[in-house]
């Protein structure tokens, strides 16, 4: 693969010889470093011997060992330097004593690989190259040195007169300023200098390329400049443009990889600020830090992340300079010079070593801004006391183990005091005068247990989350704000008392966690009573308690936010809507409320409410009444009440409603009045009992529809459909059928959810059915793109297993959609290399962040893998679980009904060990805990440019599953941001259905409050005593809720192939809007055409495990041919089946066609497996159908039509790239966690000329104009088929047992092989020879 221009991919393999070979498996401190960017000199050092390969401009590898140094390398060429890019960011220039393979090595091990071994085989890899990478020589950035520098010899005027005569000069364009030379070719003799800032740069219209420079001010200078090309007119212009457009001289070098400043950038004598953050300075030299008091005019320098060392003093030499930043420097010391800068206002030093100040820091008298942030200081320094104009103390992150407030007290200039991150463990009140001056106080994150600040007594903002506050004492004077979420209150103690009428208590905002018992000096409910009335309170949020009434309110309280949700309210007040006019957001979710207050006492309402979040109540169809009264109402849920119907004369009054969400209920139907809503861009009402599709296909703004989990029949549609519509989830309507016609009208429509259901294959007769089963819910939130994706495999590996994962880019849908492609694939290639949970699960997760590429340099995702596999034992083997994850997705197991946590969160804020880890490597964490301001996780999948403070090493963990064990839960961040763990497993528990319950959690999340994207995977699991699998026997306690779409199955695959990965989401199949009407048939959705032999009620044996195998068949029966079905079916409306009504069921690799070609196929990733078989020969297969043994039909599929062929044919590893995931990484992601291949589907499907060819994988054959029945018979079976056809005997119902192929594993399975095609219809060898051919488990 391509990478950063790179020609070719090199691999050891073939760029080493045998010899080399050996070499390096020697010794694994021996390996090979890659070289981009000139021709390298083969010769490997002394310790190695000669390399062979042929030398290239582009990459080289070249064979070292951990000990050689930079100094070494250049040795052998002409004394070159080498350079290290990390993350395809900074380029830095090695050191002479550096050691390239062992920088290379403790990348890896900071990474997380630990085997010594597999660290030597990743080094080699050239995908590493994105991570970190070495030049052989400087490279070039042409839009870098386009930004700091432009030069070249054009001609040139001075003035706007005729005076001065065009001559050739040399031009400079730096900084701020256009330089002129005074003669043609060099810069010798007077400079001519034009400052840009404030000045023009305009077109000269009466001449070609050809730009006017003119300075500002009152003696504004102007030069003409004539360009010789447009390019280089195009490039001046733009560049210029930038620098008058400014307000002050600013020159901005930051992220240049320089390690000296431009030499022309000294004549912009008018600088003023000066950014060169992020580079490589020099201390010395030539344009080095030395040389920047030739700045005479510079105020603002910034220095920060050069990796200096030491604290460069020529910049005290500057004393113009008002702001001065030096951090993340890895500095020790302050020099004493720094009491020269007497100017300075701000300095900014953090993310340093530093443990002390000098006292000459105190002189400083004009400084008023001070960052001291993750340094190494135990106390805070005593000269701030003299630092009279610093009105904050930002002191987080460093070491400070106690705070004596009578140190405060002497900083009386202090006013906002930020400690977090500090360790603290007491902060001691050793003194009786009063801390007055402090008003805001940040304690967050340290290991108070206590805190007394009853002595602060102005305090008005109090933050001290995460700590072990068992009691909190404060001064209630001023206090307005106290977030103390995360502890262990017991008791908060306010002073002064005040009496029941005072209303100080009324001005807080409190932040508690839920599950807090407080006591504040009255009840709870007093104070809530008092919080409710205030005069001044605006927002209250008093969720999750358990309150049980709300008090009267008192008339017009100016409250706009109240939440109410997870309490137990049975009722609101009366008055509550036309007492508080200025609600207008309201949530009373998860309580038990039987009705809803009226909007007013008159049929007039003045009510301003926009947002209402009923889900979770006891609320019945008389509620719908009382909603009229609000107008106003944008956002409505109602979901999971006791709804049977909703008054349709009241649904029309609700002209401005934006989202409706009745889902849960017992709707039959939804109010054709829903029509007059004509803003209504979301109406999800799943799980219901819908039978008519509603009216909502005319409203001009719809985006998404969601009336998936019902009982929908057909369809009404209208002649066309507004081009907002996104997403329509029909999934779980089973009695639902589709039309050619309805098809073609959704083609436009981004994301279609429709079932995949199938009959039973042979396999699933033979009670092979999936083990696992499993739905998914992914939702929106309030961004217009779907950052979530899931994996879902219920047949992995041998079978038996299950694959599970939950993606989530935050703000990146890029990163989820490659995790989701890849993932499983390398898991099946991790598991080839070792059996051990902990190594390979994490091998797993460090190679699919390497297979990111440059997309994970700066985007990142959280992600969560679970792998259900049987544990080898003497007894059969056990099932066990095995969960890796980093970031913030969760899976919980239900285990005897209650949730067990299998994953860790990875945030700064839930892991003291992370946030120490991250401390340690000097990583700014901002004031919303976030590691240098980008993410709150600690490790992520991507997001390399973080590295080390960021890291992609996951937590393995892995849990044996017994019959206690009911089903998994897998979520995002956001999911149980919202939904505690014991909530979502008594969620699932009361719906059982996988899907209806994943659809169920989500709701209940955005019911919630959540707005972000929100992800949740259900798996049902089916384990009894002794880890037996069999299927229960059917009872009258079977699951609710709508039964779940059968999941696409073929035969067993064979074990320990990496090819045999089926991603299967097992809900429904998402059609893109690539995908025609054309492409798909009239019942998509429907069972699938032919239907297997069955004899009543049993046509499909239950399923049967390993410890309980299933007894073998009493009979069977030769010659019995069932087509293998796919996960759906396209065929016309003027076929059925395919086959005449009378006919019996032909002989294998018999395919008839009627009036159209009857085309079976799916190419969708996640509906198909892979699998490998051994070659049989056509006479095998006749030995195989005439001693009444069945064979799968997919060795090959012919079908023809007017003359032409269709074939799926090749081995399987053709074109798809070792399985369907990895073929589908530049495929359309859907967000059924599936990925539609754009292009790679006709390099497995060849389809006659004149068929329509398509993107997405889906096609159908043209019509043949005279229907007759034909037989398109194998040669090999052309005697067999006679005597059939001949004795017309009937189908015996019942199959037999097909025998399981013998699994053949390629060896060079990650090569492509050629297809086979097939020319004649007619039999002949041609298709005789494609019988012969190893093809995918594509059912057609």
């Amino acid at each position: 693969m391509k990478r950063n221009g790179s020609r070719s991919c090199v691999t050891r393999k073939t760029r080493f010889g045998s010899r080399e070979r050996d070499w390096l498996k020697g010794d694994t401190q021996r390996g090979c470093v890659c070289l981009y960017g000139g021709a390298v000199d083969p010769q490997p050092p002394a310790s190695g011997p000669q390399a062979s390969s042929t030398p290239q401009t582009d990459l080289q590898l070249v064979l070292c060992s951990t000990s050689t140094t930079v100094e070494e390398l250049c040795a052998q060429r002409s004394g070159q330097g080498l350079y290290v890019q990390l993350h395809g960011d900074l380029v830095r220039r090695l050191d002479p004593p550096e050691r390239p393979l062992q920088m290379v090595y403790d990348y890896l091990t900071s990474m997380g690989y630990a085997d010594p071994v597999r660290v030597q085989h990743e080094a080699a890899n050239s995908d590493l190259s994105c991570m970190i990478r070495f030049y052989s020589g400087e490279p070039g950035n042409a839009d870098q040195q386009e930004r700091t520098l432009l030069k070249g010899v054009f001609s040139v005027r001075k003035g706007k007169t005729q005076l001065h005569k065009w001559a050739e000069r040399q031009v400079i364009l730096c900084g701020t300023c256009l330089i002129v030379a005074s003669v043609k070719d060099s810069l010798a003799g007077k400079m001519h200098i034009l400052p840009l800032v404030g000045g023009k740069v305009e077109e000269v219209k009466r001449r070609q390329h050809c730009l006017m420079f003119s300075s500002a001010g009152s003696q504004a200078q102007t030069y003409f400049v004539n360009f010789d090309t447009l390019a280089d007119y195009q490039r001046w212009h733009r560049q210029a443009s930038k620098v008058v457009s400014q307000t002050v001289s600013l020159v901005d070098l930051s992220c240049y990889s320089l390690e000296t400043v431009p030499e022309y950038l000294f004549y912009c004598q008018d600088l003023t600020h000066l950014n060169l953050r992020h580079n490589f300075m020099r201390l010395e030299g030539p344009g080095s830090l030395l040389n920047l008091p030739r700045f005479s005019q510079l105020k603002s320098l910034n220095i920060s992340h050069n990796r200096l060392g030491v604290f460069p003093e020529c910049v005290c030499e500057i004393l113009t300079l008002t702001e001065l930043n030096l951090s993340c420097n890895n500095l020790h010391t302050i020099p004493v010079q720094i009491g020269n800068l007497q100017s300075l206002q701000t300095l900014s030093l953090d993310g340093n070593h530093l443990s002390s100040l000098p006292e000459e820091l105190g002189g400083l008298s004009q400084l008023n801004s001070l960052g001291l942030s993750f340094n190494n200081f135990s106390h805070v320094p005593t000269v701030l006391e003299r630092l009279c104009a610093v009105d904050k103390l930002a002191m987080a992150g460093n070491r400070l183990e106690s705070l004596e407030l009578s140190t405060l007290v002497r900083m009386i200039h202090l006013r906002n005091i930020d400690l977090r991150l500090n360790g603290l463990r007491c902060v001691k009140c050793d003194t009786a005068d009063p801390v007055s001056h402090v008003t805001q106080l940040d304690l967050r994150d340290n290991c108070l247990d206590s805190l007394d600040l009853n002595s602060v007594c102005n305090l008005e903002t109090l933050h001290c989350q995460r700590n072990q506050l068992g009691t909190l004492t404060l001064s209630g004077f001023t206090l307005r704000t106290l977030h103390a979420g995360s502890n262990r209150l017991s008791t908060v103690n306010v002073y002064p008392k005040h009496d029941r009428h005072c209303p100080v208590v009324n001005y807080w905002v409190m932040s508690l966690s839920a599950g807090e018992y407080v006591s504040v000096l009255i009840s709870l409910c007093d104070v809530f009573n008092r919080l409710l009335n205030s005069l001044s309170l605006r927002k209250l949020l008093a969720g999750n308690n358990h309150l049980q009434r709300v008090p009267d309110l008192l008339d017009h309280i100016p409250l706009e936010t109240l939440d109410l949700q997870h309490n137990k309210l049975t009722e609101l007040p009366e008055s509550l809507f036309y007492k508080a006019l200025n609600l207008k957001y309201l949530n009373v979710s998860a309580n038990a409320l039987e009705s809803i207050p009226p909007s007013s006492q008159s049929e007039e309402s003045l009510s301003t409410l926009q947002e209402l979040y009923l889900t979770g109540n006891n609320l019945n169809e008389n509620c719908g009444a009382l909603l009229v009264g609000h107008q106003n109402l944008r956002i409505l849920h109602v979901a999971y009440n006791q709804l049977l119907s909703f008054p349709a004369s009241k649904l029309s009054k609700l002209e401005l409603l934006e989202e409706l969400n009745l889902s849960g209920n017992k709707l039959k139907t939804i109010p054709s009045t829903v029509s007059s809503c004509k803003r209504l861009h979301t109406l999800i009402a799943h799980s219901n009992q819908i039978t008519v599709f509603p009216e909502i296909l005319n409203l001009p703004e719809i985006k998404l529809v969601d009336l998936s989990c019902n009982e929908l029949t057909e369809i009404q549609l209208p002649d066309s459909l507004p081009a907002t519509l996104q997403e329509l989830d029909l999934t779980g309507n089973s009695s639902l059928t589709l039309e050619h016609k309805t098809l073609n009208l959704f083609s436009h429509i981004t994301t279609l959810k429709l079932d995949q259901k199938s009959p039973p294959t042979p396999g699933d007769s033979l009670g092979s059915s999936a083990l696992w089963k499993h739905g998914y819910s992914e939702m929106r939130g309030q961004r217009n793109k779907l950052c979530v994706s899931v994996l879902a495999v219920d047949r992995f590996g041998d079978g038996g297993e299950g694959c599970y994962g939950i993606f989530d880019g935050d703000r990146n849908e890029e990163v989820p959609r490659l995790l989701q492609c890849t993932m499983g694939d390398v898991l099946c290639e991790e598991l080839q290399h070792s059996r051990t949970d902990a190594v390979y699960m994490c091998n797993t997760f460090l190679t699919s962040h390497r297979k990111l590429g440059m997309a994970g340099q700066k985007l990142g995702a959280s992600a969560l893998l679970c792998y259900i596999h049987r544990e080898v034992s003497e007894s059969g083997g056990c099932f066990s679980l095995t969960v890796a994850n980093v970031g913030t997705c969760q899976a919980i197991l239900c285990r005897d009904g209650q949730a067990v946590q299998l994953s860790k969160v990875f945030s700064l804020e839930n892991s003291t060990e992370e946030m120490e880890r991250v401390k340690v490597h000097k990583a700014i964490i901002t004031e919303d805990n976030k590691v240098s301001g980008v993410t709150c996780c600690s490790r992520l999948l991507g997001c390399s440019y973080l590295s080390p403070w960021v890291l992609p090493k996951p937590w393995v963990h892995t849990e044996p599953l017994c019959a206690k064990d009911e089903f998994l839960i897998l979520g995002n961040r956001a999911l149980f941001e919202r939904v505690s763990y014991q909530e979502a497993v008594r969620t699932v528990q009361a719906v059982r259905d996988p899907r209806a319950a994943a659809k169920k959690l989500c709701s209940l999340a955005q019911s919630y409050g959540c707005k972000d994207n929100i992800g949740a995977v259900v798996v049902s699991l089916h384990v009894g005593e002794d880890s037996c699998t069999c299927e229960p026997p059917a009872s009258n306690d079977e699951l609710r809720g709508p039964p779940p779409a059968p999941v696409p199955v073929s035969a067993p695959p064979c074990p320990s192939d990496p090819g045999n990965l089926s991603f299967s989401s097992g809900i429904g199949t998402e059609f893109s809007s690539e995908t025609s009407a054309s492409e798909v048939g009239s019942e998509a959705g429907s069972t699938a055409s032919d239907k297997p032999p069955s004899s009543g009620s049993a046509s499909r044996p239950e399923r049967r495990c390993s410890l309980h195998p299933a007894p073998p068949p009493s009979v069977t029966h030769p010659g019995v041919f069932q087509r293998q079905p796919s996960s759906a079916t396209f065929s016309s409306n003027q076929s059925d089946n395919g086959l005449d009504s009378d006919d019996e069921a032909p002989p294998e690799g018999v395919i008839s066609n009627g009036s159209k070609l009857e085309v079976e196929v799916d190419i969708h990733c996640c509906a198909f497996q892979l699998r490998s078989g051994a070659l049989e020969s056509p006479k095998e297969l006749n030995l195989e159908n005439r001693h009444g043994r069945m064979r799968r039909q997919n060795s090959v599929v012919v079908s023809a039509t007017n003359g032409c062929l269709l074939a799926v044919c090749g081995r399987e590893n053709g074109d798809l790239k070792k399985s369907p995931s990895t073929s589908s990484l530049f495929g359309k992601k859907l967000s059924n966690g599936s990925v539609v291949a754009l292009e790679e589907s006709h390099n497995i499907i060849e389809v006659a000329l004149e068929a329509p060819k398509k993107k997405s994988g889906y096609f159908t054959a043209p019509a043949q104009q005279d229907p007759e029945d034909q037989l398109i018979v194998p040669p090999g079976l052309e005697q067999e088929i006679r005597e059939q056809l001949k004795g017309q005997s009937l189908l015996v119902s019942g199959i037999s047992t097909p025998p399981t192929p013998t699994c053949v594993k390629d060896p060079l399975w990650d090569q492509p092989h050629p297809h086979a095609f097939a020319s004649s219809l007619v039999p002949g060898p041609g298709l005789a020879t494609i019988m012969q051919q190893e093809v995918y488990d594509t059912a057609l």
